[in-house]
Formats: C-alpha cells, sequence, structure tokens
C-alpha cells in the first residue's frame, strides 16, 4: 500500500489557513473528548494529534480528519478497564490498538458493504442518545456537583433535586462558555470562534482567582510529545467488546465521511481503504498514549469549509497541535474544566437531530419500535452494549423487512408475446396451467410469508399445474425447499403437479439435494438459459399439452390416484 504524503505549493496557502483552523479548533476540541471520555483529557489530544497525522497518511479519503467522536468518547467513557486501576492508561492505549486491529481486519477483507445493514433507525436512535448522554455526562464538570446515581440519567435528576449544592462560578464559567461560542461563532470568527470563547472564560476564571477546576489539577501537561507505550496484553479478553464496538461506531462514522466528500480529482474515497487508515491510526494512537478515534464529520467539515484542498492541510493541522503542545504547554493546563464542559455540552446539542427522529418515526411502527429500543437502551445500558444491540436490531430489522417483502406474482402469455402479470388465485382452480413469479429475497425467513402467497389447495384443484420460475435466485436454502416439497405432494395428492424453472445450477443442485426434484418428477424440472422467458414458455406449453391429455383421456379432472407422471 502506498503511502500518501503529497506536498503541493499550488494549494499551500488555502491548505496552511485550513490547516491552522482545524488545528487550533482541534487543541480544546481534543482535550474535552478525552474529558468525555472520563480519561486524562491529554490522551483525548495525543489521539487527535497522532489520529490526524496517520489519518492523512494512510486513507484513501484526502480529507478525512481522524480524530475522536464524541459516540466513541462515550463508549469509552463506560468501559471499566480504563478508569480507575493502577494501569488503566495502558488499558486504554492497549484499546486503542485493539480498535485498531479489527479496522484493519475490516478494510484488508473488505467489509465496508457490512455497514448497510444497520439500518438508519438504528444509527439515528443511538447518535440522539449520545447527544443526550453528552449533555448529561457533562452536567458534574458544568456545575460542580457530584451527582449519585447508577447512570447518566439517575445522576441528572439527583443534580436537579440539589440546585443549592451547585458551585455557581463553576456553572458561571460553562454557561458563559456556551453563551460564548454561539454570539462568537455568528461573527467572523467562525469556528474559531469555539476556542476564543474557551480561551476568554478559562481567563476569567484564572484572573478572578475562582475556585474553578483547571486541566492542570487533573493532568500535568508536559510541553513535550508522546512517547511510545506498550501494549497490556493480559488486558486483551476484557477490552474486546469495547474495541469490536469502538471500531464499528468509528467505521460507520467514516463511511459516512466516504461517502460525502469526493477527493479533488471528483473520485469518491475507496471505504475500505479508509478503513485502513482509520486502523493504523488507532494503532498508531495506542503506540502514542492516544484515545481510539475514527472518521470525524465535524473535524471534515471544518477543514473543508476552511478551504482544505488537498489532505496536506491534514498534516499541517496536525503540525500546528505539535507547537501547541511544545510550546504552550503551561496555557493549555490552565484550560477551565466547565469551559470545556460547557462546550461538549453544546456538541452534544448540536448532536440530536429532531428532524431525522421525525423522518424514523414516520416510517411505520417497526421503525418506531426500532429507533425506541436503540435510544432508552443507550441511556440506560453501557454503550459498548447498546452498539451491539443496536447492531443486532439491525439485522433482525434487515430479515424482517426482506422476509415481508416477499410477493408473488401470476404470469400469462397473452398470444402476442406479451407477458401480462396480476395476482394469484386465492385456490389453485381445476384445469389449469398457473405460472408464478415469486419476488423479493427467499431466504429462510422468508420462506413462510411465500408459503402464504401460494395458491391454496384443496379437493378442487385437480388435473392442474403450477409452473414456479425462480430464475435470478441463486442460494435458497433448506427451509424454502422444504415449502417447495409440501407443496409439491399437497398438489400431488389431488392430481395436479408443480414444474419449477430455474437456470442456476446451484439451485437445481440443491432441490436435488433436497428430495424437491423427486417430489416433482425429473421432467418437473426445466433447466434455463441465456434466452429469458423461452424457458418458462416451454413449460407452459407443455404443461398445459399435459392437461389436455389428462381432460381427453378422462373426460373431466383427473382423480388423484389418476396423475399422469409425464
Amino acid at each position: 500500500m502506498k503511502l500518501r504524503l503529497p506536498f503541493s505549493m499550488k494549494t499551500l496557502r488555502d491548505d496552511a489557513v485550513a490547516g491552522l483552523v482545524l488545528g487550533v479548533q482541534s487543541v480544546p476540541d481534543g482535550l474535552a473528548n478525552g474529558l468525555l471520555a472520563g480519561i486524562n483529557p491529554l490522551y483525548g489530544l495525543y489521539g487527535y494529534l497522532v489520529g490526524t497525522f496517520t489519518g492523512a497518511v494512510f486513507t484513501s479519503s484526502a480529507f478525512m480528519a481522524v480524530q475522536a467522536t464524541g459516540a466513541m468518547a462515550m463508549v469509552i467513557a463506560d468501559v471499566p478497564a480504563v478508569h480507575g486501576a493502577a494501569d488503566s492508561s495502558r488499558a486504554l492505549f492497549t484499546l486503542s490498538i485493539l480498535v485498531g486491529i479489527f479496522m484493519l481486519l475490516a478494510g484488508f477483507f473488505k467489509l465496508g458493504t457490512v455497514l448497510r445493514f444497520v439500518s438508519n433507525a438504528v444509527m439515528v436512535g443511538f447518535l440522539n442518545a449520545v447527544g443526550v448522554n453528552i449533555i448529561l455526562g457533562q452536567l458534574a464538570s458544568l456545575t460542580g456537583y457530584e451527582a449519585n446515581g447508577s447512570n447518566r440519567v439517575l445522576r441528572a435528576i439527583d443534580t436537579l433535586l440539589h440546585p443549592g449544592e451547585l458551585h455557581l462560578p463553576t456553572l458561571f464559567i460553562g454557561v458563559t462558555t456556551i453563551i460564548l461560542i454561539v454570539l462568537l461563532e455568528r461573527t467572523r470568527l467562525g469556528s474559531m470562534g469555539m476556542v476564543v470563547a474557551v480561551v476568554i472564560t478559562s481567563a476569567v476564571a484564572a484572573g478572578l482567582g475562582w475556585d474553578v477546576a483547571q486541566l492542570n489539577h487533573i493532568a500535568q501537561v508536559p510541553n513535550a510529545l508522546p512517547l511510545p507505550q506498550l501494549p497490556v496484553l493480559g488486558l486483551v479478553p476484557v477490552l474486546l467488546v469495547p474495541a469490536v464496538a469502538l471500531a464499528f461506531v468509528g467505521l460507520v462514522q467514516g463511511a459516512g465521511i466516504s461517502a460525502n466528500y469526493p477527493n479533488p480529482d471528483g473520485s469518491y474515497p475507496d471505504p475500505s481503504r479508509d478503513f485502513i487508515g482509520q486502523g493504523a491510526a488507532n494503532v498508531a494512537c495506542g503506540i502514542f498514549q492516544g484515545m481510539p478515534v475514527g472518521g470525524s464529520l465535524s473535524a471534515t467539515a471544518l477543514g473543508k469549509t476552511a478551504g482544505a484542498k488537498s489532505r496536506q492541510a491534514l498534516l499541517i493541522a496536525a503540525l500546528v497541535m505539535a507547537v501547541t503542545i511544545l510550546l504552550f504547554a503551561r496555557l493549555v493546563g490552565e484550560v477551565s474544566m466547565p469551559a470545556l464542559a460547557g462546550l461538549l455540552m453544546l456538541v452534544g446539542f448540536r448532536t440530536i437531530s429532531p428532524d431525522a427522529l421525525q423522518s424514523v418515526w414516520r416510517t411505520g411502527a417497526l421503525q418506531r419500535a426500532v429507533l425506541g429500543a436503540t435510544f432508552v437502551l443507550t441511556l440506560i445500558i453501557p454503550l459498548q452494549f447498546a452498539v451491539l444491540v443496536g447492531v443486532a436490531l439491525s439485522v433482525v430489522l434487515h430479515t424482517v423487512s426482506q422476509s415481508n417483502q416477499v410477493t408473488i406474482k401470476r404470469r400469462e402469455f397473452d398470444g402476442q408475446g406479451n407477458v401480462v402479470e396480476s395476482d394469484p388465485p386465492e385456490v389453485l382452480p381445476a384445469n389449469e396451467v398457473v405460472v408464478l413469479q415469486p419476488y423479493g429475497s427467499l431466504f429462510f425467513a422468508a420462506a413462510p410469508v411465500f408459503d402464504l402467497a401460494l395458491p391454496d389447495i384443496d379437493e378442487t384443484s385437480r388435473n392442474s399445474v403450477v409452473v414456479l420460475r425462480l430464475r435470478g435466485y441463486s442460494d435458497l436454502g433448506t427451509t424454502f425447499m422444504d415449502v417447495l416439497k409440501r407443496y409439491a405432494e399437497g398438489l400431488g395428492a389431488v392430481g395436479s403437479r408443480l414444474v419449477i424453472v430455474s437456470g442456476d445450477d446451484r439451485v437445481l443442485e440443491q432441490l436435488a439435494v433436497t428430495g424437491v426434484t423427486d417430489a416433482v418428477g425429473p421432467d418437473g424440472i426445466y433447466a434455463g438459459d441465456e434466452r429469458v422467458g423461452a424457458t418458462v414458455r416451454r413449460a407452459n406449453d407443455e404443461a398445459a399439452a399435459w392437461v389436455e391429455r389428462n381432460l381427453e383421456t378422462n373426460g373431466a379432472a383427473a382423480e388423484p390416484s389418476e396423475r399422469s407422471e409425464g
């Protein structure tokens, strides 16, 4: 795989401006996401630095900023191994490496198409609940009150019930930061308003000597770049589940960037290559003391809005972060914690999308159920498990929706070469040929729906032929084959028969090994060819001739015992 390190003087000016904006903005944002994850905020900043640089080198996308995201930070906040233990820091770095390995595997095995099975209802429910979680999770830092409760919702309720215990200077700094960000973003500062707001409120708190928590109260910010750390292999078993969840969240968010931000030449990035780039970035973050990262839609959009023309804007942004750490470590350490909390609460609020929620809600009862279940679970259970439950709900939703989309149409030939489709008869009539064409996925869960859609068989359904056209299906499975076998036997019991048309060798093999071929007889299987419709017409004509022969022989509909084997 080629490294991507283009340097172009043609775009250097635009990229330098975009890189400066993104790099400066990433410093408080990285610290805030570290705070959101409940870890040393410095590890968030290191994750931004290393992730941005490594992602720029390895991803297929020229503009994807590989940084920590709010959703990933919230998952990390619910991983016990990275909080409180003596080796919790190294547990975090080990987690980053594991996330990177899973992302690399997804990229090398080109598993990007797997993400399309995650329903929009699940992702909307999850991301909006993450926004609520971000807001609730920062109440302690915003108010200075350490609430009691087993989850964020209960702790938020406890905070509301104890207004007299809030620390007013801390609350003032946090709320003022939110107000300033909103106001300054509407000026020419734009996205830089966030940085300016955090600087102003932090300076006010320090200048007035208020007892407000600062970054250096919980972590010493060295004026040096991070040194390599080794992972703790003994922690791998307990980190596997959160690593899978983090990799999944990061890749889903990154896939949205790949699909919406074309490269400078107009081509769209390769999602699998972007998976590899994000994986490499996480492995590097784990080695150099950074939290897990993924494709950040907000950071990517900021870079593009600021004028980025190539991936060198991301490299410049990483350089800006490195210079900030080396030259301004003391000032970074004086950043006010409630200011970061206010920034995060605003991010959480903006993550909530009423339009997306309303769109899914209007789609149908099933979508509403999945949306609601995902949203509630994300609020009350650890996010690493909520992610996996959401994936399971997506699979169930896909299975149910696909199985319910199976329909069967009757095909008739009008004598002028035209095919006319109509609904099949509810009950198979006597002395007729009924050609059926199924539509939809005929996998195991759809078999009962297909079975119910077939014409019923009763004592009047004699001397008829059902021609089932299975062109376009390559793997039907034993559950579907059982339906065909039972239907063929039911037809045979009243002197009728089933004929199957298929041009796929795999299906023909499945018909034979499951006993369907024996049930319909060797002349009941028609192997189609490249002439679309030719084989089913032949099967229809020969079935009509079979019906006529029986009528001429018996003078009426054949009795079950008189069924012709021809």
